[in-house]
């Protein structure tokens, strides 16, 4: 079924019922053929059946125009005299069986933009200062208009419809077709590992304990951080025999790593490793990584119990949950106002003071010349996985990334820096270096307004490599905040 809002314009008495209420025209769409096809639904009070006529030139597809009234409403097909729904489409369990569900938006808290499906989400705006500046004419020319508000009734029914997606859907549909995942073992040297992450061009690696013939753990960015701050404070420079005497499971047992573990009744309990079966459902798991904090999950099935070793899968992220919501809601994103409010006008992300709302701390951002030592501590005390670099105007010019980490292990470079001394900007020339020995061509930098609707970023978040998106003023690119996939889906799912 597709559904789309037609232009909503003031009506005449034809356009609205007894009550004086404005109905919004919809179209519903049976594409999947049928000799007699009837449309009923909660807006029929489910007794009534409307009948559906083929598309002109297309005669599998049945169509048909409705006025209703704006709100939730639940719908079936009749196709043949068989009760069916759409299951491309928005659709949950009640007391009527399984049933399709759209939301027509109310007037006047909330006008939805018509999404057509050949509609793109929009370019990246580093890449061209043409269009860069095609979009900042259109952001001053609705830059005084008031911001569109949402009921919080709409709110919850947006939110339930995606936890519905998730929680219908399995761990297993993120399996792609082919592909590889990289394994360590715990008896590896750190260093060892630090240049496999780096020549694998990955930032996170699961834990494979062969005594105990399971998966213990997960060695990330973050793990190299640490490592690096507690080396560097022996002595000025850090040194290859200093990694090599360290080998990861010495790393997770050792007084510093101690302290991401968990404390009850007063003794110390090693975190488990957190992670997922194919079978789980998306939701579960994308709650997994938000309440333990972690980047990914691994994917991991045992066969039989039989001894044999449990198979890793895959590794699970949110940016992979997140491409799965934005495909299935693609085409159907204006029956969720949700999606089509600005950013600046949700409770989403971290923002600079005085620029946004936000329930968590400001924005921090580092100077080009500021020390690699500051970016580590902000990474590790503000618990944050990206630093925006500004210029003195607070405009963007990069970001620094947990996973940027890794290009220290080109040429051995951790062997003879000082975190104190080497620059921001030292660091990410040697990053882009690393890109360009990978062949990489992607941009680092992703960038959105504040204007922008809630859809385009997570469009945008959902492309490969795409972690996060900085929001910058229109023009002089003076960083207002950042919106990472996680804080997409605390707001999605809290």
């Amino acid at each position: 079924m597709i559904f789309e809002v037609e232009k909503r314009e003031k009506m005449s008495a034809s356009g609205m019922d007894g009550a004086g209420t404005i109905l919004t025209p919809a179209r519903f769409v049976w594409p999947y053929g049928g000799r007699s096809v009837y449309l009923s639904g909660s807006f029929t009070g489910w007794s009534e059946h409307w009948p559906m006529t083929p598309v002109e030139g297309c005669p599998t597809v049945f169509q048909t125009i409705c006025s209703l009234p704006p709100g939730y409403h639940q719908y079936k097909f009749i196709v043949d005299g068989e009760w069916r729904h759409d299951e491309h489409q928005p659709f949950v369990t009640g007391s009527y069986g399984t049933v399709n569900t759209v939301l027509l938006a109310r007037e006047p808290d909330y006008s939805p933009a018509v999404m057509s499906p050949h509609t793109t989400s929009g370019s990246s705006m580093d890449v061209d200062n043409e269009v860069f500046q095609r979009v900042v004419r259109m952001s001053d020319s609705t830059s005084h208009e008031p911001l569109p508000r949402i009921s919080e009734a709409d709110l919850e029914v947006s939110r339930h419809r995606i936890s519905v997606f998730l929680a219908t859907h399995m761990t297993y549909e993120l399996l792609p077709e082919s592909g590889k995942v990289i394994a360590l073992d715990v008896d590896l040297p750190v260093k060892q590992a630090f240049h496999i992450l780096y020549e694998q061009g990955i930032s996170t690696a699961p834990l494979w304990d062969f005594c105990k013939g399971q998966f213990v753990g997960v060695l990330s960015a973050l793990d190299f951080i640490l490592i690096m701050r507690e080396l560097g404070n022996h002595g000025s420079n850090l040194t290859e025999e200093e990694l090599e005497t360290h080998t990861i499971s010495a790393w997770k047992e050792a007084k510093l790593y101690l302290n991401k573990q968990t404390i009850k009744h007063g003794k110390i309990l090693s975190k488990r490793l957190v992670k997922a079966g194919p079978d789980e459902n998306l939701k579960d798991v994308s709650l997994k990584i938000l309440q333990n904090r972690v980047a990914t999950v691994p994917v991991t099935h045992s066969p039989s119990d039989d001894g044999s070793y449990p198979q890793l899968l895959y590794l699970a992220s949110l940016s992979e949950i997140l491409k799965l919501v934005c495909r299935y809601f693609r085409h159907s994103a204006s029956s969720l106002p949700i999606l089509q409010l600005p950013i600046s006008s949700l409770p989403l992300g971290t923002w600079v003071p005085k620029i946004g709302e936000s329930n968590k701390q400001p924005l921090a951002v580092l100077r080009p010349s500021s020390s690699l030592s500051a970016a580590l501590n902000l990474f590790v005390q503000a618990e944050v996985s990206s630093i925006p670099i500004v210029d003195d105007n607070d405009s963007l010019l990069d970001v620094y990334s947990r996973s940027d980490i890794t290009a220290l292990a080109k040429d051995k470079v951790y062997t003879h820096i000082n975190l104190e001394e080497m620059t921001i900007h030292q660091a990410l020339q040697l990053g882009q270096e690393t890109y360009s020995s990978y062949g990489a061509t992607a941009q680092r930098c992703h960038m959105c307004l504040r204007s922008d609707s809630l859809h385009k970023v997570m469009e945008r978040l959902a492309k490969p490599g795409v972690r996060r998106v900085v929001i910058v003023e229109a023009g002089s690119k003076r960083v207002e905040g950042i919106i990472s996939v996680s804080d997409i889906f605390r707001f999605l799912l809290s």
